[in-house]
């Protein structure tokens, strides 16, 4: 090879870019003192798109292709550069290669509850999230508005931005959608579109899109999630009478199972006590009226049993066997006072126990005063 050859091959140059990244969307072409040989061989890969920026003005884009960086192709940057020197005379330009692949998997969320009008729940707070997926429309755009002069861009730098901007549309929408909380998830796609279409003008102000947008999740509050539970519930086991009916017949049907069996007959001493109160029991309230919560049943004391007596229609007690005189005395228990005690059934009057029938008959009246 001749000496004018090898001067000759001194003056071309490569200029390209293998990205082996996931997240760089700019990459600066790095040469000593930013000097690109004239007719130097430009290679733009797809998904790729080179920048030239000369003395801080952007001055050429170039698609994907192969390119000798001579006068007929770069006509904007032979006017800035007044091409004087001949053929192999370099010029100072910066050379950003833009990644115009998408870059998928970006994550959105609201930070704060939006807080919305609900036509069955009234006002609201709801919290989302979801991904998101963008990529550089525009890389002249970009480059002026976004990245400057920065060398090596990476997709966290815009992300932050970018996600600003779907939670404030994505708040507005939902805010203006009137669609009800409970039919939020089966029209997420749609909302997913308005949002798109929403943020569209703001991102493609910075020469980005965002072609993908998915609704990954609309959360309501705990406390509305757990009432919306009770409520579920409540539709499930609809009639609660039938219900309790229902698991006393299966616990039945089982034999030999005695969790069941004694979940069974509690359920059925439930509903006698429910029914006589209901129907004009000892309380007097007469058919149809609210039947008071059914006591609990504490265990008895050690020695004997213990008593549970109705006073001025509420349960005082429990009272031991010794007790009892006392309170007969003083005419706290007479033959009409409700008492219950642990293996009755229900509430019954005092009278007609034998055991308290003798203790009332025998004891004498208290003393005139």
């Amino acid at each position: 090879m001749g000496i004018l050859d090898f001067l000759k091959g001194e003056f071309i140059d490569v200029i390209h870019w293998t990205d082996d990244t996931r997240d760089t969307m700019v990459w600066r072409f790095e040469r000593e003192g930013h000097a690109i040989k004239y007719g130097a061989k430009l290679t733009v890969r797809e998904g790729q798109a080179a920048a030239f920026v000369h003395e801080g003005v952007l001055a050429d884009v170039f698609p994907p292709g192969l390119y000798m960086l001579e006068t007929n192709n770069l006509p904007i940057l032979t006017t800035l550069q007044h091409w004087d020197h001949g053929f192999n005379s370099p010029f100072k330009s910066e050379i950003y290669f833009v990644n115009t692949t998408r870059f998928t998997d970006q994550k959105w969320g609201t930070r704060n509850p939006i807080i919305a009008r609900d036509k069955e729940f009234g006002p609201i707070r709801l919290r989302a999230f979801g991904t998101y997926t963008m990529r550089v429309a525009d890389p002249g755009k970009f480059m002026t508005e976004i990245v400057g002069t920065d060398g090596e861009f990476t997709s966290d730098e815009i992300a932050d931005q970018v996600r600003s901007i779907i939670v404030q549309e994505f708040g507005r929408v939902i805010a203006s959608a009137g669609i009800p909380v409970l039919d939020m998830a089966a029209n997420t796609a749609d909302l997913g579109r308005i949002v798109v279409k929403a943020i569209e003008p703001a991102v493609a102000a910075y020469g980005l899109s965002v072609p993908e947008f998915y609704i990954e999740n609309i959360s309501l509050p705990e406390a509305v999630e757990a009432a919306l539970d009770k409520r579920t519930a409540m539709g499930v086991v609809g009639n609660l009478d039938d219900y309790m009916k229902l698991n006393a017949a299966e616990a039945l049907g089982r034999g030999g199972d005695g969790g069941a069996m004694g979940a069974a007959v509690g359920a059925g001493v439930g509903m006698g006590m429910g029914a006589a109160i209901g129907g004009g029991g000892p309380w007097g309230r007469g058919a149809g009226a609210s039947p008071p919560p059914a006591p609990a049943a504490p265990p008895p004391l050690p020695g004997g049993r213990v008593w549970h007596v109705a006073q001025g229609g509420e349960q005082t007690g429990p009272f031991a066997e010794a007790d009892l005189p006392a309170m007969i005395a003083d005419g706290r228990l007479t033959r009409d006072t409700l008492v219950w005690t642990p293996g009755m059934v229900a509430w019954t009057r005092a009278g007609d126990l034998p055991d308290l029938s003798a203790r009332l008959t025998d004891t004498p009246p208290p003393l005139p005063r």
